[in-house]
């Protein structure tokens, strides 16, 4: 059996080190890639990193070093000029963390008062720094051979375990994650318990590589970032506007076809209104605001509002509910410079946002309707999903009879039907629970995208009210609800999930025509003329470059199908076909052609 490295007890990690003969209330955590145990490995791989930089770089000091999401990283100063590394120093540190680790050397925890610690590390601003962050009371640090930092752990017994890790790049971050401080260096890695786990999570980062939606994005030409422009304010590119395009279409009719109608809510709306609704004191950081007429708007942030203005433009009765009303809604997030990734974390996007009004006996059904209809999009798109419940956060609005009344409809209309969830303690939004859809991509990793919500509070707030069977008035319940999350978010995970090999039935451009000479022109026409009628996009290769290297250029771009037009195939009114997805290459008429492609239009229902 594996060795004990620590345990949990009464839900926490608690490691050998502090569990003082409470093992046998504890449930023990093995030495194994679970995980609690990989909690435990790579906090302690992570005090490891930072002992090998203090042996290479004696004047370093450091900040922070949690674990994250199937790693861990380090903040720290390599000296007082604060040098910046490069990914080039990571072999080094690998080397010497490796050197350490066979050491085999315990490590040691020590706990005293807050004020012994501050004079311990008085000449170390960073430590001086992280102790303002903890609060009064018993402060522990743990040490192993020479290397000695604050920390509440829990850590492994001994450096022998820490056998198979990888650091993965360098970074900068400020301070706490404050812009106005300065720039220390980070590195980011990660360790598991066997060779196999590592072997394989490096493989995957380095698929992840390749499929990078930044760089994919420029190969294929979708869409671009301009400095002048400004940070994440995504340009996209004819083609990136097809692929958008044919989204919302098919997104379009899907809606409509359930009952929804098409609104459209302002981008820029007044302070007051985002004062009643919550925003401006729950979520005022993230917003642009300005100042017109002396009245001071906010750019919106959600399609919310809007939408509940759509609602109060008119009586309502519960004959009329539910109200089903979606909009492509260009909402605009305030967001620091630093967390900018691609169209991942962006400043401008577009939700696919739809709000329902209803009346509460109905929010189960319209729940299930939402999650079908997120299911056969999560299926045409080739992703396995899973969902989980987020719950008040301690910023909010509203009571707690609200909050569990809500909460309580989430779970009973997933209970009821079977579904399998998680639940994400205060992790909802500021104004009600939700039910977050989680997609797992090609590479095992989750990202999350669509979410449903119930919202017992903006009814109230705007005094939203129906005309009950009994001539009363009544409060409706709003369900908020996106099913990509944004348009740009989504397709950065799709790419990355295809590896560019997007969908047919999306792709910017779907086959591109190339005649072998000028001769064939005429006859490439006709095809793309063909091939328009039935909504299929594509492109005619007629540079003057060789055959060969047209080909490429569309391989390149990863378009599903090319279609090459020679003396034979305008004769016969033919195409010599090149099929990406099939890797296959065959001859065919131009017609047979034409009802391939229907057919595969066809495939695809929402």
């Amino acid at each position: 059996m594996s060795d004990i490295i620590a345990y949990k007890l009464d839900g926490n990690i608690v490691d050998t080190q502090s569990i003082n003969g409470r093992e046998n209330a504890a449930e023990p955590i093995y030495f194994d890639n679970s995980p609690d145990a990989l909690n435990v490995i790579r906090h302690s791989c992570a005090h490891l990193m930072a002992q090998a930089i203090k042996e290479l770089y004696p004047q370093a000091k450091f900040f922070v070093g949690p674990n994250v999401e199937d790693g861990f990283y380090y903040d720290f100063k390599v000296d007082d000029a604060n040098s910046k590394l490069s990914d080039e120093d990571l072999a080094a540190i690998e080397a010497k963390m490796k050197e350490l680790a066979e050491a085999k050397l315990d490590i040691v925890k020590a706990s005293s008062t807050k004020a012994f610690m501050s004079d311990k590390f008085k000449d170390d601003e960073l430590k001086q720094e992280v102790l303002k962050r903890i609060p009064e009371g018993e402060v522990s640090s743990y040490k192993q051979g020479n290397f000695e930092d604050l920390c509440r752990g829990p850590h492994l017994p001994n450096t022998k375990f820490l056998k198979f890790f990888k650091l993965t790049r360098v970074a900068g971050a400020y301070l706490g994650g404050d812009e106005t401080r300065e720039m220390i260096n980070r590195i980011y890695g990660t360790a598991f318990a066997d060779k196999e786990s590592l072997k394989e999570h490096i493989r995957i980062i380095e698929e992840a590589k390749k499929r990078d939606h930044r760089k994919l994005g420029v190969e294929m030409k979708l869409f671009t970032f301009d400095d002048e422009v400004g940070g994440g304010l995504p340009i996209w590119l004819p083609n990136g506007g097809r692929l958008r395009s044919k989204l919302e279409q098919i997104l379009y009719k899907a809606h409509r076809d359930r009952g929804y109608e098409p609104v459209r809510g302002p981008e820029l709306l007044k302070a007051d209104v985002w004062k009643k609704s919550g925003h401006y004191a729950n979520y005022k950081e993230n917003m642009y605001f300005t100042t017109i007429d002396e009245a001071e708007y906010g750019i919106k942030p959600m399609n919310c509002v809007g939408h509940i203005k759509v609602y109060q433009s008119d009586i309502r009765s519960y004959r009329d509910l539910p109200l089903k009303f979606f909009e492509y809604g260009v909402v605009h997030r305030h967001e620091k410079s630093g967390v900018l990734h691609g169209l991942f974390r962006v400043r401008e996007f577009a939700q696919d946002d739809s709000h329902i009004f209803c009346m509460p006996s109905q929010i189960k059904e319209n729940i299930l309707e939402i999650l079908k209809f997120a299911g056969k999009i999560m299926e045409n798109f080739g992703f396995h999903y899973e969902m989980e419940i987020s719950t008040k956060p301690a910023k909010a609005i509203g009571g707690d009879e609200i909050w569990e009344t809500a909460t309580k409809a989430l779970k009973e209309a997933l209970d009821e039907n079977g579904f399998k969830y998680g639940i994400d303690e205060g992790g909802g939004a500021f104004y009600g629970p939700k039910i977050d859809i989680k997609i797992t991509d090609a590479l095992k990793r989750k990202w999350q995208c669509g979410t449903i919500q119930v919202d017992f509070n903006l009814p109230e707030r705007f005094d939203l009210g129906y005309i009950d069977a009994n001539n009363e008035r009544q409060q409706p319940v709003m369900l908020h609800r996106a099913l990509l999350g944004s348009f740009e978010r989504f397709i950065g995970i799709l790419i990355e999930h295809t590896g560019g090999e997007l969908p047919f039935f999306v792709a910017p451009t779907q086959v591109v025509i190339v005649p072998i000479s000028d001769a064939h022109l005429d006859y490439a026409k006709t095809v793309a003329k063909e091939l328009r009628k039935i909504g299929v996009d594509s492109e005619i290769a007629s540079k003057n470059e060789s055959l060969n290297k047209r080909i490429r250029t569309a391989e390149k771009q990863r378009v599903p199908m090319i279609a090459v037009l020679g003396d034979n195939e305008v004769a016969n009114s033919a195409i010599a076909l090149r099929d990406r997805t099939t890797r296959e290459q065959k001859d065919m008429k131009l017609d047979e052609f034409v009802g391939l492609l229907k057919s595969k239009l066809a495939e695809v229902t929402f």
